[in-house]
């Protein structure tokens, strides 16, 4: 996503060098949010998942597919690839985004899938068609989505988290006890507080054993616990690394002629004064625009990445939007609807500032508040006004 729209926004500012594309996968690139929903579910195919729409010769650009980085050679700058070829380059946008966690243990052991890419997402929805029971591990967005889509197939599903309510990083405890509520009105055995301590089976997973002494029986795992930065290949190359590839507030790494963008970027963001690695689709695109154009723009010519961030998740009947940053023990205020009816906006705020805005089922609500987060408007104040 974010090197596919960094070259599109080259090629619009009228950028006219050689540019090359290389990808570890051997898809053209494609949305990765309908993996754990609409593509899952069957409503959605694989040819709807391309993020291209036009013509790829409108780009002019060398397409390696199922090419891995092995490695960053910065002073002779090249790239080089698994196998052994380099590639030049003048600048380098670095976009590999991040990789999903895997539960220790369980390597072997059949019927144990994560969902990350496309392989991942077919592999997944072949295994569900013979109606297995599945247990779920991690209540965050991932998780909950793979629950929501299997249940709605008609699927037992136990999902087990270890935090006190799904998603409560980002929703906080108040919004992640409404979400619990939601998932076992669908049916879903939802246990919180509770880890898994081992995955056990002859050569596949029959059960999970988990951190209260229970057993759960399950035919089929989806593990989500979260991603990583994809920067093993970085080792060595000099580049500043810390859960990602630290930049500056213009996407530049610590070494010139060198961006990133996306999944595996961290920059010092200037809005909320804190350094931010943040895994949304939104800011995929918006941060791969960026970063490719500081490739071309010295550092007293770029402006700083500033976006509000964005993210949203759809489970069951109910779409969960967030913007800015929501973060636990954050003062917080109902401004429309209710946590009753489920359908309600409500800000968040720190150090007497909006921070982050959460709809329900109410998203010209959110669209509205969004832009008072870039303003660095006061929470007090738009609590009243609202």
């Amino acid at each position: 996503m974010a090197g596919l729209r960094g070259i599109e926004a080259l090629r619009r500012d009228g950028f006219d060098g050689r540019i090359t594309l290389v990808g570890d996968e051997p898809h053209l690139p494609y949305d990765r949010p309908p993996l754990s929903k609409q593509f899952l579910a069957g409503a959605r195919t694989e040819n709807e998942l391309a993020l291209r729409r036009g013509p790829w010769e409108e780009l002019d650009l060398e397409l390696l597919t199922g090419a891995r980085a092995a490695r960053l050679h910065a002073t002779t700058r090249e790239l080089e690839l698994e196998g052994g070829k380099r590639l030049s380059w003048d600048g380098l946008l670095i976009a590999t985004g991040s990789v999903a966690r895997h539960l220790p243990g369980t390597e072997g052991l059949a019927g144990v899938h994560v969902l990350r890419t496309l392989d991942d997402a077919l592999s997944l929805r072949d295994a569900l068609a013979p109606g297995p029971r599945v247990l779920v591990v991690g209540a965050g967005f991932i998780g909950a989505e793979v629950a929501a889509t299997c249940r709605e197939r008609g699927l037992d599903v136990v999902m087990v988290e270890p935090l006190a309510t799904p998603m409560q990083r980002v929703l906080g405890k108040a919004v992640g006890a409404l979400a619990a509520a939601v998932h076992r009105d669908q049916g879903v055995d939802l246990r919180c507080g509770v880890g898994v301590e081992a995955l056990e089976g002859e050569g596949r997973v029959e059960r999970a054993r988990l951190s209260d002494g229970s057993v759960v029986e399950a035919d089929l795992v989806v593990v989500g616990i979260g991603a990583r930065p994809a920067t093993d290949w970085l080792e060595g190359s000099g580049l500043e690394i810390a859960d990602g590839v630290v930049c500056d507030a213009t996407c530049a790494t610590s070494l010139p002629g060198i961006s990133a963008a996306g999944d595996v970027a961290r920059w010092p963001h200037p809005l909320f004064g804190e350094s931010l690695r943040v895994e949304h689709w939104t800011n995929a695109i918006e941060m791969g625009e960026a970063a490719a154009r500081r490739l071309l723009l010295a550092a007293d010519e770029a402006p700083p990445f500033a976006p509000v961030p964005y993210v949203w998740t759809d489970q069951y009947d109910r779409k969960l939007q967030i913007a800015g940053l929501v973060r636990e023990g954050d003062e917080m205020a109902l401004v429309q609807g209710s946590l009753e009816e489920r359908r309600f906006v409500a800000i968040f705020g720190r150090g007497g500032r909006l921070t982050g805005v959460l709809a329900m089922n109410r998203p010209a609500g959110l669209i509205r508040l969004k832009s008072r987060i870039a303003e660095g408007a006061s929470f007090d104040e738009v609590a009243r006004a609202d």
